[in-house]
C-alpha cells in the first residue's frame, strides 16, 4: 500500500475495517495508553490521528510517540534494563526535571520507580520515547482518507506534498537536545537512561560503541511493526536492544562526521560560476 503514505489511523492499519477499527474512526479513539481515551494529536477537538506513516520505500515510520506504548511493552523492557527481576515498579507520565538552578529541563516521558513495600521509591530511571517528524503535509491525506476511507484507499489522492518521515529534524531538533539537557543531569545523577524508538529511525543515528548489559547506564530499545496478516493490526516487537554508555553514545550522536573539504569546494565553485555566468540568482 505503499502508493499512498497513510499506515495506521486511530490504532488500526488504513485497509482495516472491522468493527473496532471502524468505532476507533467514528470516536477519534487511541488503543495505545493515551492519557484520554481519545486521540489529542495536534489538536484535542480535531486529532490527527496518524500513528504511522509509510516511507517512500514501504517502510512503517512511527509519528506517535503515543504509539509506541502498545501492551506496556517498552515500559516492561525498560523496567529489565533499570532494576533487578523482583522488584516492584510503576511508571508515572511527564515528570519535570530542574536543573540546579530550580530552571526546567523538560519533562521525561515516563520516570520508572522501583519501590519497597511501604511505597517508597529505592530507584528510579528515565525512558524517553521518540517517534519521528514528518515533512510535508500529513493532515490533507489524512482528512481524505477520514471523508471516505473506500474511496481513498481505492483512488489515493495525488499528494504534490507529501508526507514523508524526517529523521534529521527528528535527531537533531528532539532526540539530541533531549540528551544533552535531561540526559545529562539524569548521568550526573547515576541514574540509568532509556530511549524507545522504531528501527528505521535508529537506522539513521551513528553507531555506538557497545558495551555489555551490566556495564551500561543507557539502552536503546529499538521497535519494529508486525502484523500476521493484511489488515490485522500492527503489533510492536522489540526488534533489538544496544547497550551503550551515555557519554560516548552523546559524543557520537552531536559530533558530524567531518566530510571532507574539497567536495564543499567543489560545491562552492559550481555555484560560482552559476552566478558568474547568469545561471544562479541565489
Amino acid at each position: 500500500m505503499t502508493h499512498q503514505p497513510l499506515a495506521e489511523v486511530f490504532g488500526f492499519p488504513v485497509d482495516d475495517f472491522s468493527e473496532q477499527a471502524v468505532q476507533h474512526r467514528q470516536h477519534r479513539l487511541c488503543p495505545y495508553h493515551n492519557r484520554i481515551a481519545q486521540c489529542t494529536k495536534d489538536k484535542a477537538n480535531d486529532p490527527l490521528g496518524v500513528c504511522s506513516v509509510f516511507d517512500t520505500r514501504g517502510n512503517i515510520a512511527i509519528t506517535c510517540p503515543v504509539r509506541l506504548r502498545q501492551n506496556w511493552l517498552v515500559e516492561q523492557d525498560a523496567a529489565k534494563f533499570f532494576f533487578p527481576e523482583t522488584s516492584h515498579w510503576a511508571a508515572l507520565s511527564e515528570i519535570q526535571l530542574n536543573d540546579e538552578h530550580g530552571i526546567s529541563a523538560g519533562n521525561i516521558d515516563l520516570a520508572l520507580v522501583a519501590y519497597d513495600e511501604q511505597g517508597q521509591i529505592i530507584d528510579f530511571g528515565s525512558l524517553e520515547i521518540q517517534a519521528v517528524y514528518v515533512s510535508g503535509n500529513v493532515r490533507q491525506p489524512f482528512e481524505h482518507y477520514m471523508n471516505n476511507p473506500h474511496s481513498y484507499l481505492e483512488t489515493p489522492p495525488t499528494l504534490p506534498n507529501r508526507p514523508r518521515p524526517d529523521y534529521l529534524s527528528s535527531s537533531r531538533k528532539r532526540l539530541v537536545p533531549q540528551l544533552l539537557y535531561k540526559g545529562s543531569i539524569l548521568k550526573a545523577w547515576g541514574k540509568k537512561q532509556a530511549v524507545a524508538l522504531h528501527s528505521e529511525f535508529y537506522k539513521t543515528l551513528p553507531a555506538f560503541p557497545e558495551v555489555e548489559p551490566e556495564e551500561a547506564d543507557m539502552v536503546w530499545l529499538i521497535y519494529d511493526l508486525g502484523s500476521s496478516s493484511e489488515g490485522d493490526q500492527y503489533q510492536l516487537k522489540l526488534s533489538r536492544s544496544v547497550f551503550t554508555l551515555f557519554k560516548p553514545a552523546l559524543d557520537r550522536i552531536i559530533t558530524p562526521d567531518l566530510g571532507r573539504i574539497e567536495d564543499f569546494l567543489s560545491r562552492l565553485q559550481k555555484r560560482l560560476h552559476g552566478k558568474l555566468e547568469g545561471n544562479d540568482l541565489a
